[in-house]
């Protein structure tokens, strides 16, 4: 501070340099005391009394600082006259055997008496209670509260930090349409796992996972939670915000924590969200975090980590750019199954125009017409068309001051203003499919691409 004097500053320095030196501490504070800076004093000697909580000079010095009268030292009680009778020492108990006969009184005469504690009526009590609030803001607790691990970190147990679904009530049958990819799901991974005696007949392994792909708002979510619904397993969702990390080897960490979970709570889905994102082509990735956690990720899928594998472990992603994705993770035996997730047909988007209108307040709205003219349109855009018209019904009853229902004119007119979010992303899987189909990964999106008479 500016207004220190040399002395004070001077202390200070040495001080900081040796916080295990009491005396020196003491002295610091007993000069702040002299200069009437008696809460630096009081703090002083709190941390003195840290470090020596027994120190008598250091509680003194405290107790002048706040302004409280010091203590009075106990005075020793005389001792009273001893009655003749007991004087005796036939008197005195006998000792049991093996033991040494106690001593009379008189035979230690250098010992001072054990003093009693001071009387409620000697002397104002320092009340410690008080001073601790004084400097609680000052000085910090000296031990914590709670049990640390070994490590740093606290008790409880990694498990917790993964937030894992419990086994929903969602499954195929609540999909509308999409009878295509029920069947693949069926066929790739559903079967095997409902029938283990056939599966091992036909020594079907259950190793590897499901990749779904295909364009935004489509329900490749939708139908992961589906799929767990129908094994009866817990669900995991990962992104890349829950694995990416700051500190060198925290991601993947993360990334054998998840996987750890995941075996723990076995039957388990772990959804891999925005695959591309989490496990990008390691060739294009500048960043080594990035190339590391697709390398962990891949250890993870094998089981190498774990001894029992991933038995009861099924993993599925979920990406609108598989392209993008490293092909190391669609090798055999990880993500090696692919189901492209297409814009909902024509069931499916009467099923979720349905969803979507059955709290609004509706009037012979005409489905056939409103299918008819969202064909290409996801799941997401259907949801918006739905709001739009519910806009445009809010506004005109706002503006009349009377409640208007919605209309098929107010659906068919907001089916207009939106545009397929789908159209771009057919746009680059087009070029895709038609020239870097390598291995015939997109067959099922050039044919698709072929029955729209898009190529």
């Amino acid at each position: 501070m500016a207004d220190e004097s040399p002395l004070i500053r001077s202390l200070r320095a040495a001080v900081a340099a040796a916080p295990g030196d009491v005396p020196l501490r003491l002295h610091f504070a007993e000069l702040l005391l002299s200069e009437g800076r008696n809460d630096e004093a009081v703090a002083e000697a709190a941390v003195a009394l840290q470090h020596a909580p027994g120190d008598a000079d250091a509680r003194a010095l405290m107790m002048r600082a706040m302004g409280l009268p010091p203590t009075p030292p106990a005075t020793p009680p005389t001792p009273p006259a001893a009655p003749a009778a007991t004087s005796s020492p036939a008197q005195a108990p006998a000792p049991t055997p093996g033991e040494s006969a106690p001593a009379p009184a008189e035979s230690a005469p250098d010992q001072p008496p054990s003093s009693p504690p001071a009387a409620a009526g000697d002397g104002p009590a320092f009340d410690w209670a008080a001073a601790e609030q004084q400097v609680q803001d000052v000085v910090g607790p000296r031990f914590l509260e709670g049990p640390q691990a070994a490590d740093g970190e606290g008790t409880a147990g990694d498990a917790a930090a993964w937030d894992v679904d419990a086994p929903g009530s969602v499954r195929l049958a609540d999909v509308g349409g999409m009878d295509e990819v029920k069947d693949r799901l069926e066929a790739a991974f559903l079967a095997p796992m409902r029938n283990p005696e056939l599966r091992r007949l036909y020594g079907k392994s259950l190793r590897g996972g499901l990749l779904l792909y295909g364009p935004p708002g489509c329900g490749k979510t939708f139908i992961a939670r589906a799929v767990a619904g129908e094994l009866g397993a817990n669900f995991l969702t990962v992104s890349l915000s829950d694995v990416l990390d700051m500190w060198i080897g925290a991601s993947e960490k993360n990334i054998h924590d998840i996987f750890e979970t995941a075996r723990r709570q076995a039957p388990c889905v772990v959804f891999l969200d925005e695959l591309d994102a989490l496990g990008a082509k390691r060739s294009r990735t500048h960043s080594s975090g990035l190339r590391n956690v697709v390398n962990q990720l891949l250890t993870e899928l094998d089981g190498i980590a774990s001894g029992a594998g991933n038995e009861g472990v099924f993993v599925l992603a979920a990406t609108n750019v598989p392209w993008d994705v490293d092909i190391a993770l669609r090798r055999p035996g990880r993500l090696d199954r692919t189901l492209l997730v297409l814009p909902p047909d024509a069931t499916a988007r009467e099923a979720i125009l349905r969803y979507h209108l059955r709290e609004r307040p509706i009037e012979a709205v005409d489905l056939g017409k409103l299918v008819k003219a969202t064909e290409d349109f996801s799941g997401a855009d259907l949801a918006h068309v739905c709001e739009t018209a519910a806009e445009t019904a809010l506004l005109d009853s706002a503006r009349s001051g009377s409640v208007r229902l919605i209309s098929t004119k107010d659906l068919l007119g907001a089916a207009k203003q939106i545009k397929p979010s789908t159209e771009p992303w057919f746009a680059a899987a087009r070029n895709v499919a038609m020239f870097a189909n390598e291995g015939g990964l997109y067959d099922d999106l050039l044919a698709h691409l072929k029955r729209k008479r898009k190529l």
